[in-house]
């Protein structure tokens, strides 16, 4: 089976695009996969990094105001329609899966006019701009939340996947996760972040909140600043006469996060959609902080979900404060079973199989 895989510019299209052709490379040795992103997005550097292969075409978004920058894209748009086509006519592909971004939409479109079978996969509740224009024309509409269904109009496309999560966030084993990183079984630990670039509020908010907690020893804090925040907020802590020691721990970044957050009693951080799957694979609390940079505000839509099930505590960027996250400490210290409902209710909207429902669906539809 020749499988050409489409998705590109944050991590958040990537790694289940990753996670997918992990998938089928696994239950299917033969099979042919070919990545088609852009030079510009992570995918440049994820997709070789994987182990796969990557053609490249021109695209770029279009600003929602006209601009000399419209007719650019206008200009892109028709000669990733172009590139697109060469890479199909060449590879072949028996389907073609879009994950999002921009460069889904020349590649997708086209092997759609080709008569070649479709599918894209939306991650989060709002679905993106591309995928709501390629829904028109795909053959499957594979979705991460059942909200996201009101936001396409032919439901009979529609199937509810979740989102695909690597399986070391599945298959872990906690009490190990604690005895490597040196953890009491009596002690709280915090995990919190901003994203894989860091968040300089986040940052900010947390340096406040681990000066309050500095000489509670049942507490102990991982906070990921990101790296190029690392160097400034570790001047800061040293200015707040913090130490980097037993219990307050400040890292630029994290390979290894399944095991910190496996390890990990409760999570503090953005609620992009790979990184909520990842929290209610693990069955973890979270407080969520979205991210309100974002298009559609999409995060703060996704946090909602876990919000309304218990699973999570949403705080606003704009209502932000070391005040809020420390009073939620409290809270949770003095009643230890808040965290553990959270955790329960957590687990409970995880979707583990969504890669072996991804993987059944693409099958199905090669084989119609």
């Amino acid at each position: 089976m020749k499988v050409l895989i489409t998705g590109g510019g944050t991590g958040g299209h990537i790694y289940p695009a990753i996670a997918i052709a992990n998938k089928i490379k696994s239950s299917m040795k033969d099979s042919d996969i070919l990545f088609v992103g852009t030079k510009k997005g992570l995918e440049s550097d994820l997709v070789p990094k994987a182990g796969y292969e990557l053609k490249t075409i021109t695209v770029s978004g279009f600003q929602r105001k006209l601009s000399i920058d419209t007719v650019k894209s206008v200009k892109d748009l028709f000669k990733g329609l172009q590139e697109a086509a060469t890479v199909i006519k060449n590879f072949k592909p028996d389907i073609v899966i879009g994950t999002g971004g921009y460069v889904c939409g020349p590649v997708v479109f086209v092997a759609s006019l080709m008569n070649i079978k479709t599918v894209i996969h939306e991650q989060n509740v709002i679905p993106g701009v591309t995928n709501k224009i390629l829904s028109k024309f795909v053959n499957k509409i594979l979705i991460s939340f059942e909200e996201s269904s009101t936001y396409f109009a032919n439901s009979s496309k529609l199937v509810i996947t979740g989102n695909p999560v690597r399986k070391e966030f599945i298959h872990f084993d906690r009490d190990v996760f604690r005895n490597e990183l040196g953890i009491k079984n009596d002690e709280i630990v915090v995990t919190s972040f901003g994203g894989s670039r860091g968040a300089e509020k986040i940052n900010e908010v947390m340096l406040q909140v681990m000066k309050r907690f500095s000489d509670r020893k049942e507490i102990v804090f991982y906070h990921i600043t990101g790296e190029r925040h690392y160097d400034q907020m570790m001047a800061q802590f040293k200015d707040a006469n913090l130490s980097h020691g037993i219990n307050l721990k400040i890292l630029p970044y994290v390979h290894d996060m399944p095991k910190l957050m496996g390890a990990s009693d409760l999570i503090i951080s953005r609620s992009g959609a790979i990184t909520l799957a990842e929290i209610t694979a693990m069955g973890l609390p979270s407080i969520l902080i979205p991210s309100p940079h974002v298009t559609n505000n999409h995060q703060e839509y996704n946090a909602r979900v876990l919000e309304k099930n218990g699973a999570a505590v949403l705080l606003l960027e704009k209502d932000l404060n070391d005040k809020n996250i420390v009073d939620l400490l409290h809270l949770f210290i003095r009643d230890p079973q808040r965290l553990t409902k959270m955790s329960g209710r957590s687990k409970a909207l995880s979707k583990a199989n969504a890669t072996d429902l991804i993987y059944a669906d693409i099958l199905k539809l090669i084989n119609e």
